[in-house]
């Protein structure tokens, strides 16, 4: 029994020693595997000026692992750069040589590559009135540039195409949009749609089917004629970018923005999702036709379809207020061609503080609250999220209530940036970094 016992105790002891052999070298391992991944991906980021192979090796003499590399292997192209090593090294066993096993191999292998792919981008920018505060407005603009610069580079030339969607108390689509668009054409004075709330259910535009134009008008309560700040923009820089890669065009429209008006949000979003929805193409594909050239010819299949996997859709969204609600004209006092004049050299309010003396809602009506837009735009935003539309967002000094809002359109909490003052210009970069789509492939 005594024998037995003692040969039960050994066998005991040589279990427990593999045990420990075994954690012993999972430990090198995991150290070895954790520097081939660092090092990979420090390697694959194409903002890296040094060359591949010595990041690489840096990493590993760094770590005390040099003598342990064995091969780094570099694939490059014009929009792309793939980097994979390998190392090998072997841990000196202190039970399991009783076996005759001496050593256990640790080998370690990485692969990672920063690929930029078709991108789409929807930059849905607010130029409200508040944005004319406490320099808002040009630290927006030094971020927007910031971003351009950061994501239109030569080596992505025909990959990437942003489109500008400048909002206040609407979006101007602009007339060469607008025109492609079925709508009950009423002026000319601008080029607003009025979405109706079932149409922020869905992501595209149903270009068979009539849209109502903005009415031209301007809600304020001091004298203008013309009005000065009406709730539809005007003014060309104000109008959608659609589908550019000419970084100067882009920044020129930037360095152009103006705060005025109000906010809503939700009208914006619309438009940024739709660029991205494949229903938009036909309107793309007359731009971009040789006798129009208002879109590059290279995006004249954009956008592409969401099966498409190599393309990445996304939409930037920022603003630095909250949904208000929203005024509209009566119908039978913006009818014909009298009234779209008479109302564009008569600001709304003035007018009926001055001329109406019976209820003015029989002038004018509320056609959604705040609460209302702020739903529409929840809806927007879970839409583009199930069509696989990555979406960010920036909250530019908001309150605790717009962050809220703001965090739940993102495509998650790491998506939401809430910033303040010069901070947004990082947080543009940020995202133009990440959307270069860095990622560890093995």
């Amino acid at each position: 029994m005594t024998i037995f016992a003692v040969a039960m105790f050994m066998m005991m002891i040589l279990v427990g020693g593999i045990g420990v052999d075994l954690m012993r070298n999972e430990m090198e391992r995991t150290r070895m595997q954790a520097t081939v991944d660092r090092a990979v991906l420090a390697a694959a980021d194409l903002d890296q000026p040094l060359e591949p192979e010595a990041v690489v090796r840096d990493y590993f003499n760094k770590s005390g692992m040099s003598d342990y590399l064995s091969s780094v292997t570099v694939d490059q192209g014009l929009n792309y750069r793939t980097v994979t090593a390998s190392a090998n090294m072997s841990t000196t066993t202190q039970f399991m040589h009783l076996m005759g096993v001496e050593t256990l191999p640790v080998p370690a292998l990485g692969q990672a590559e920063e690929r930029v792919s078709n991108v789409e981008i929807s930059m849905v920018l607010d130029i409200s009135g508040s944005m004319g505060w406490d320099n808002k407005m040009e630290n927006l603009q030094n971020a927007a540039t910031t971003f351009v610069d950061t994501v239109i580079r030569e080596e992505n030339e025909d990959l990437i195409s942003i489109s500008l969607i400048p909002y206040t108390a609407q979006v101007n689509a602009g007339y060469d949009i607008f025109s492609r668009m079925e709508t009950d054409h009423k002026h000319n004075y601008s080029y607003c749609v009025d979405f109706d709330i079932e149409d922020f259910s869905s992501t595209g535009l149903d270009l068979d089917s009539p849209y109502q134009q903005m009415q031209h008008f301007d809600e304020g309560w001091n004298y203008s004629n013309p009005v000065s700040n009406p709730g539809c923009p005007k003014r060309s820089y104000e109008e959608i970018v659609p589908f550019s890669q000419n970084a100067t065009t882009l920044k020129n429209t930037i360095d152009d923005y103006r705060a005025r008006a109000n906010t809503s949000i939700h009208l914006g979003m619309k438009w940024g999702v739709a660029l991205l929805d494949p229903s938009f193409r036909p309107i793309i594909q007359d731009l971009a036709a040789p006798d129009e050239n208002v879109v590059d010819s290279t995006f004249a299949n954009r956008p592409a379809a969401y099966t498409d996997t190599e393309t990445l859709k996304t939409v930037v969204l920022m603003t630095d207020g909250q949904n208000v609600d929203t005024t509209r004209i009566q119908p039978w006092y913006y009818a014909n061609s009298s009234h779209y004049a008479h109302w564009s050299r008569y600001p709304l309010h003035w007018y009926l503080n001055n001329y109406v003396r019976g209820s003015w809602s029989d002038w004018r009506y509320t056609k959604y609250t705040s609460t209302q837009a702020d739903s529409m735009l929840g809806n927007i935003c879970d839409a583009a999220k199930d069509q696989g539309i990555v979406v960010w967002s920036v909250g530019f000094e908001v309150t605790d209530f717009s962050a809220g809002i703001m965090e739940d359109c993102a495509s998650s909490p790491s998506h939401f940036f809430r910033v303040e003052g010069v901070e947004i210009t990082e947080a543009f970069e940020a995202i133009a970094k990440q959307i270069n789509q860095l990622r560890l492939t093995q």
